[in-house]
């Protein structure tokens, strides 16, 4: 690939994951609107989500404030020059934040300073992963600050929650991050959830999940089985959108597991706002195919 046109197909990446919305989100979104009772407040606070997706299309402006921290995972035809690509992902996030596509977000954690471009230690932080095909996959999300802030990791067993090392322990651990979030996060929000790993791994892959289409079915039928049971109890809180109460407090939850230590048995939440920024590139040749 040409670094400089990937550059630019990748500016246009940004750009559609920070500006519009996921067709799936957007339709849970309206499903939520539409069950809440009239008059209500969780119903007030979806008709202005809904009148934001609507402004940011319209207006290509981002969705939220908080354009978060950009989360890259890319699949590349195995035995491809890499740091090309790294290079070019750099370039693009300066270029996108001058145009306003992101917010300065990247903050020195010691000095505090900020360096207006969104680079520094760490940032960007791209997942490569090999395959056999001759095309490329980009994958962004766009993950904000306010949901990240009510993430969470449970080791198990936990006591306080009675919830044991098995299915039964993971759905408490989703429950008890759901209930404490209480609407924080700009609920209603997508529930990521990682199963297993070590503690970096199990979020890798809880994050992950965030990419998965809402109407999708896991693989694993005891986890379809359990992304089910936590969606409708997870509803049941009446914690509903921005904590207003209501009847949607999530709009899915989807959940992942990797393979862990005996020694070890970790839940790892990955809270999703309403705001699910993320799109997709698939590049073959130099031609760029966009979705959401």
């Amino acid at each position: 690939m040409d670094p400089k046109q990937l550059q630019i197909h990748l500016i246009e990446l940004i750009r559609k994951s920070s500006t519009d919305m996921p067709p799936d989100i957007e339709k849970a979104l309206m499903t939520g609107y539409h069950r809440e009772a009239k008059g209500s407040s969780a119903k007030g606070a979806f008709k202005a989500i809904m009148e934001t997706i609507k402004l940011s299309r319209k207006k290509s402006i981002p969705l939220c404030q908080d354009t978060g921290s950009l989360v890259w995972h890319i699949y590349y035809p195995d035995g491809s020059e890499l740091l090309p690509v790294e290079s070019s992902i750099k370039q693009a996030t300066v270029l996108a934040t001058r145009l306003n596509y992101l917010r300065p977000n990247s903050v020195d954690p010691v000095t505090g300073i900020n360096p207006g471009n969104n680079l520094g230690n760490g940032v960007p932080s791209p997942h490569f992963h090999p395959w056999k095909k001759k095309s490329w996959e980009f994958n962004l999300m766009n993950k904000g600050g306010g949901c990240e802030n009510v993430g969470a990791q449970y080791k198990l067993p936990d006591t306080r929650l009675g919830a044991g090392r098995d299915l039964d322990g993971v759905y408490k651990s989703v429950l008890d991050a759901v209930f404490q979030a209480q609407g924080r996060g700009c609920a209603p929000g997508i529930i990521c959830v990682g199963i297993g790993g070590d503690r970096d791994t199990g979020m890798v892959i809880a994050k992950k999940q965030i990419f998965r289409k809402l109407d999708d079915a896991n693989p694993d039928q005891l986890l379809a089985t359990l992304e089910k049971k936590l969606y409708r109890d997870c509803n049941k809180l009446g914690i509903g959108p921005m904590g207003y109460g209501g009847k949607t407090t999530v709009l899915g939850v989807k959940i992942g597991k990797y393979h862990r230590l005996p020694a070890t048995y970790f839940v790892s939440i990955a809270y999703m706002c309403w705001s699910d920024r993320r799109a997709k590139m698939i590049i073959r040749g130099q031609k760029a195919h966009y979705s959401n």
